[in-house]
């Protein structure tokens, strides 16, 4: 028992995400034991009220009980969010489609909506990488979204994003069509779930640089990486070294992989059902329309918003719910 102990700490790394997931169940069983005691609790309570005709903690009961239905609505969502790293934190990719400067910005605007949905949940967030526009806006952010099943909430966001309004940027204040892709990745425990051969990876440096192109600094801190046998780049330039700049890298490569790999799992299990597979990039999962009129539309679930600036606010829930349920019925 002593040396399995021992073997167990070895790896500090593989120890520490065994602890992590232990404290998750923990929690978890925690949870719906303290609701399955107050259940019973009240039914004991009510049992009370009904023989002695005590009508004031009858209402006192019912008030409980309504708090109780609230709490286990929410607990059994919880079981929607399947699927492998559903309670994972995400990694966060947004991307400028056709339109220049205007999509620039409405990848800015999706970036302050997802935030704001983050800091609605108490879930922590940190930018990992980010290309200014040369005018205005966003031209691709890469994200870090912390907190339990982050990555299952935010995986039904992946897909087209399009934003019809007047333009700020238009001197006729025509009203224009903008478009960005927004990509959801778990972030996954190094050496856990995918596996990377250091010889399958090309890494380039060069001078990070700010708006404009203008450079920010004279030494060649930015890092680029590319997997070889995948194709699959990405670049970090936020950090002040280059080695902080490769490590985040290496982490944003990761989660890509992973998600690549969820993909073609998915696309294999369809094409096991005999179910028609879409092209998941290029769907346009969402229109946000501000002028003429107000609405935001879920193209997938026809579920529908009057209100735009709510949404852009971070009030996500509802598309994301509506999603995962309708993803649950169609479920075998």
């Amino acid at each position: 028992m002593e040396s399995a102990r021992e073997d167990f700490w070895a790896d500090a790394q593989a120890a520490q995400s065994v602890m992590r997931r232990l404290a998750e169940v923990k929690e978890t069983l925690q949870t719906w034991g303290d609701l399955e005691r107050q259940v019973r609790d009240l039914l004991g309570l009510l049992d009370l009220a009904s023989a002695d005709g005590d009508q004031s903690l009858l209402n006192e009961i019912e008030t409980e009980a309504a708090g109780l239905q609230d709490r286990l609505e929410k607990l059994e969502f919880r079981l929607v969010l399947q699927g492998e790293y559903a309670d994972k934190s995400a990694i966060l990719a947004i991307h400028a489609g056709a339109g220049g400067t205007e999509s620039q910005d409405w990848v800015e605007m999706l970036l302050r909506m997802y935030l704001r949905w983050a800091e609605r949940r108490d879930y922590q967030h940190e930018l990992l990488d980010m290309t200014p526009g040369e005018e205005a806006g966003i031209k691709s952010v890469v994200a870090q979204i912390t907190g339990p099943y982050a990555y299952g909430y935010l995986k039904t966001e992946r897909g087209v994003h399009r934003l019809v309004r007047i333009s700020p940027f238009d001197a006729a204040h025509r009203r224009h069509t903008s478009f960005a892709l927004v990509e959801v990745m778990p972030e996954v425990e190094d050496s856990v779930e995918v596996s990377i051969n250091p010889d399958d990876l090309k890494i380039d440096v060069f001078r990070a640089s700010g708006a404009g192109g203008q450079n920010v600094q004279k030494t060649s801190t930015a890092v680029r990486i590319t997997h070889l046998p995948t194709g699959t780049v990405v670049s970090c330039q936020n950090e002040r070294s280059q080695f902080q700049n490769k490590e985040t890298a290496l982490k944003i490569l990761r989660a890509r992989l992973t998600e690549r790999e969820l993909e073609k799992r998915e696309e294999e299990r369809s094409r096991l059902k005999g179910e028609h597979v879409a092209a998941g990039w290029g769907n346009q999962i969402r229109s946000y329309v501000l002028q003429p009129y107000t609405l935001v539309k879920d193209h997938r679930t026809g579920y529908e918003m009057s209100n735009p600036a709510a949404v852009l606010d971070g009030d996500l829930d509802p598309f994301m719910e509506q999603y995962l349920r309708s993803t649950m019925e169609t479920r075998v």
